[in-house]
């Protein structure tokens, strides 16, 4: 059994160093590719930039079941198209809408509109939306917060659910 732990973990050893090597080789190829372009395109070798009007949004109390949206303005600072591939809100009551796969030249300025559902979501909410993107970082984060007063009726159903459940 001691040998057989031993050589698990002697291959594991391998196969993570021979993984790494191989991703340097993929990323030294890369840059190596890069470098060698005319510098007739060395403007698009270069990095875009998000900058936002407003990285947070507060909505203040809203009543459960209130859909309210807002929209997160941003310009492009950097000197290089910027592409935002995908937009995810942190769960399904979140929801974007971007510029999706649309190139945003330097200085042009775009807005991520983000709406929240706040149906059975009583209490204090905070909510966020991952950008993935072409920038620097290759991630932004936006987030969204809301003090939800719950409704009286859902509000009943939940206390009555939490009941039973503490007498079974």
């Amino acid at each position: 059994m001691k040998k057989y732990l031993i050589f698990c973990a002697v291959s594991s050893v391998v196969f993570f160093t021979a993984c790494q090597d191989a991703s340097a080789k993929k990323v030294n190829g890369t840059a190596a590719a890069a470098s060698s372009t005319p510098a007739s395109t060395a403007k698009a070798t270069g990095v875009p930039a998000m900058t936002f009007e407003k990285v947070s949004h507060d909505f203040g109390t809203i009543t459960e079941g209130e859909k309210v949206t807002t929209s997160f303005g941003f310009t492009n600072t950097g000197d290089a198209d910027l592409i935002i591939v995908d937009a995810r809100g942190s769960c399904g009551c979140t929801v974007p809408q971007y510029p999706k796969n649309t190139p945003i030249a330097p200085g042009e300025s775009g807005s991520i509109v983000v709406s929240f559902d706040s149906s059975n979501k009583p209490g204090v909410q905070q909510k966020s939306v991952t950008l993935s993107a072409n920038t620097a970082t290759g991630r932004e984060m936006l987030r969204i917060k809301s003090n939800v007063t719950p409704d009286p009726i859902k509000q009943q159903q939940r206390e009555a659910q939490a009941k039973a459940r503490q007498q079974n």
